[in-house]
């Protein structure tokens, strides 16, 4: 496979770092795009395992770093599940514009969420697949939970992630209400593949049981048994990749 580091600008005319992980020996038989988790980066371990498994199962795979994360331009501070959502159709219009097109959607975590949001703006997109995901954006706050009277109060705070320090404002808390997604699974009327771990101490298994009930067929479900929420384990991550390939061979032929 082959790894190539490319730039887009969002909505906000600012830059994004990403990297296309292609195989190198054929075309692509189509072009997913990974979403990653809250506060993390398209440098994550999960990411960068799923990516290039896929490159090896025939899938060009664009990972990228959301507004003020990893190398993309932009204050965190001023970010939210809105603007995530955003990135992500800035993301597949980057790729539409190199004659590809984006048939796959792929989102960790947070990002799962932000990519059921993004599906129904992107024509292109066949199929979508959501890894330890929260039936709800506003399930994020509970990681902040220490410091969000001090946020609800003077409008912002310095909150340390593990072991990271972010700044978030009122305006993210105000987004994550507004954010609901239930309307936009009920109503996905593109394949939906749903990972997610029993025993995943972040974003509970129920959450999982959430989306599946309302979304609508084709849906699928697959258990990640004792992965943990950020699939540290790379075996996990291939995994994942391995099974989503073969599922979502079925929508892109």
């Amino acid at each position: 496979m082959a790894s190539q580091r490319v730039q887009f600008e969002n909505a906000e005319q600012q830059t994004l770092s990403a990297i296309l992980d292609t195989p190198d020996d054929r075309q692509p038989r189509a072009c997913a795009l990974f979403a990653h988790c809250f506060t993390c980066s398209k440098d994550l371990r999960a990411a960068k395992a799923i990516s290039k498994a896929l490159a090896e199962e025939g899938f060009a795979v664009l990972r990228f770093d959301f507004t003020g994360l990893g190398e993309s331009e932009g204050e965190f501070s001023d970010s939210n599940f809105s603007t995530n959502v955003s990135d992500i159709v800035s993301a597949a219009d980057f790729i539409a514009e190199r004659d590809i097109g984006v048939s796959v959607l792929i989102g960790h975590s947070l990002g799962g969420a932000a990519v059921l949001r993004a599906a129904e703006q992107l024509d292109s997109v066949r199929a979508v697949a959501t890894i330890g995901a929260p039936a709800e954006p506003e399930h994020v706050t509970h990681l902040i939970a220490s410091s969000q009277e001090e946020i609800e109060r003077t409008g912002e705070a310095e909150v340390s992630l593990a072991g990271r320090s972010f700044r978030f404002k009122r305006q993210f808390l105000d987004d994550l209400q507004s954010g609901s997604i239930k309307n936009c699974v009920r109503n996905l009327d593109r394949a939906l593949m749903i990972f997610h771990s029993p025993v995943d101490e972040i974003v509970p298994v129920e959450n999982a049981a959430t989306l599946y009930r309302l979304a609508p067929h084709p849906k699928s479900f697959v258990s990640l048994d004792d992965a943990d929420h950020l699939l540290t384990k790379t075996r996990d991550a291939r995994y994942v990749a391995r099974v989503l390939a073969a599922w979502a061979e079925r929508y892109v032929d």
